[in-house]
């Protein structure tokens, strides 16, 4: 055997047979839950294990292949190495073939098999065509899960596919695990999975969750369902974490080792490719951006050449050559991909320096930007100095409390001076309060929840504040997106480590 750990996603069209085949070869139903098993349908991304006859061993990622799940789609593909694209003989491609197949080649993952599946009932020729015009280069094998036809020779053509991969496991990188599934099992606690992109997870390693910055320690690691003393990267990876709440951990989320650096982000600058010209947004288009297990509404602006700045709403949490997938909100479709050539700039535009320093980094050169400021040690920090129109919009937000005006009636370079001087806090894309308002809203809300059971709603936070609906809500928001409260029906939790005594 050689070569480490490998992911492999499935893909494919509805009731193409994915699911079917995944049992077929590995003896596991990854439709696991009641509805999926009873609808024949696959909602959620489903898991087994195969081994391969050279004896290197697969995680696989099951994913739905219903147009309705393409966002759970493309967070189960994100950390996947190979494809096993399914195409059933008797529709060939459909809709959902080609969807994956996009969201594949954004994703950079170019090896992988495709199995003409349901032989028995079709011609495989047709459909066979239809694939290798589709995903060129791709083995095809034509096989029956129902009767066993093909399976041994889509074994071997995934252990060919497989043995031109060398894994992950011995890649550089800080640890790196983005979690797909949260759930809690009686007696052990909080329990997350996901496929370990980067670097290892041992037992008792002591962990950080980005971006709640909560802290964690790895009671137990396993490896579909065995426990290890030490998971690799390129392997499907359950840990039972001490220290943390179920309801404090969701999908999305990234758990990596304490001490790390990583960040979340509002800002990318990335090396994107459509589909065709037609596909191709234009500056300010609004978009989906898919990364890890998160995905996030953001803003395209273009940087000259296929360099363009993603201003998200919601922050992901990227390093520099991670993927991402690019889909249109509505009607919604893959549009295309790449990958982050700088996960923390600055904010802005085209330019002739920056389009070289992205060239450079496209390329895989040193970048001199990073490597003129890193030695350099940070200076201290010097207080801000506003401008009086900045301080007369501090004492406008001050004034209006916890109903402050649209954001589209401030002046966006003062509004930014207060927030980076610490002053003015940002509670939802439209809305700004003063840092004061913030604190004291916050205060609020905790000290109402402990006196209604640890949770407080809507309308008992628009009375207690004496406003409107609307600015409730976004503060109840705002708290959400800062783990402050969790929302559970009308209800927002406070979570544990905000309960006052």
């Amino acid at each position: 055997m050689s070569g480490g750990p490998l992911t492999l996603g499935t893909a494919g069209h509805i009731d193409h047979g994915k699911t079917a085949l995944i049992q077929a070869l590995t003896g596991i139903d990854s439709d696991r839950l009641p509805e999926e098993q009873a609808r024949g349908v696959s909602i959620e991304l489903g898991y087994a294990n195969l081994e391969l006859p050279s004896g290197r061993r697969l995680s696989i990622v099951d994913v739905p292949g219903h147009e309705r799940y393409v966002r759970t789609m493309v967070a189960g593909a994100t950390g996947i190495d190979l494809y096993l694209m399914a195409i059933a003989a008797d529709d060939g491609v459909m809709p959902q073939t080609r969807e994956h197949a996009a969201v594949l080649r954004a994703l950079g993952i170019d090896h992988g098999v495709v199995a003409v599946t349901k032989s028995d009932l079709a011609d495989p020729e047709p459909a066979s065509l239809e694939a290798a015009e589709l995903l060129p280069g791709a083995e095809l094998v034509a096989v029956s899960a129902r009767h066993g036809n093909g399976l041994d020779a889509l074994l071997a053509a995934l252990d060919r596919v497989a043995a031109g991969l060398p894994g992950r496991s011995a890649a550089p990188g800080e640890t790196r695990l983005h979690v797909d599934r949260v759930f809690s099992v009686r007696g052990a606690g909080t329990v997350v999975t996901g496929t370990l992109w980067s670097g290892q997870i041992a037992r008792s390693d002591r962990l950080r969750l980005v971006p709640a910055g909560l802290r964690a320690r790895a009671r137990e690691v396993q490896v579909h369902d065995h426990a290890v003393d030490r998971a690799a990267a390129g392997q499907r990876v359950a840990v039972n974490l001490a220290g943390l709440g179920h309801d404090e951990v969701r999908r999305g989320d990234l758990l990596t080792q304490e001490g790390t650096q990583l960040e979340e982000t509002f800002l990318i600058d990335a090396e994107l490719s459509f589909a065709s010209r037609r596909s191709e947004p234009d500056t300010g288009a609004r978009v989906h951006v898919h990364h890890g297990t998160r995905e996030t509404p953001a803003r395209l602006a273009w940087l000259g050449g296929a360099f363009w700045q993603l201003r998200l709403e919601r922050p992901l949490i990227a390093v520099e050559g991670d993927r991402l997938v690019v889909r249109q909100i509505a009607p919604p479709d893959t549009l295309g991909g790449g990958r982050v050539l700088d996960a923390h700039p600055r904010r802005h535009g085209p330019g002739r320096e920056l389009l070289a320093r992205l060239t450079r980094l496209a390329r895989g050169e040193p970048d001199p930007v990073r490597e003129t400021i890193a030695p350099t040690p940070e200076p201290a920090p010097t207080p801000l100095t506003l401008s009086a129109s900045a301080l007369a919009l501090e004492a406008r937000l001050r004034e209006a409390g916890f109903e402050p005006p649209p954001d589209g009636e401030l002046d966006r370079d003062d509004l930014a001076a207060l927030r980076r001087a610490g002053r003015a806090v940002r509670i939802s894309r439209t809305l700004h309060f003063h840092a004061d308002a913030a604190a004291e809203v916050r205060r609020r809300v905790l000290a109402l929840a402990a006196e209604h059971g640890g949770a407080v709603t809507l309308a008992q936070l628009r009375d207690a504040l004496g406003t409107s609906r609307k600015f409730a809500q976004a503060v109840l928001e705002h708290l959400d997106g800062e783990r402050v409260t969790i929302r559970r029906g009308d209800e927002h939790v406070v979570r544990r480590q905000h309960r006052e005594a």
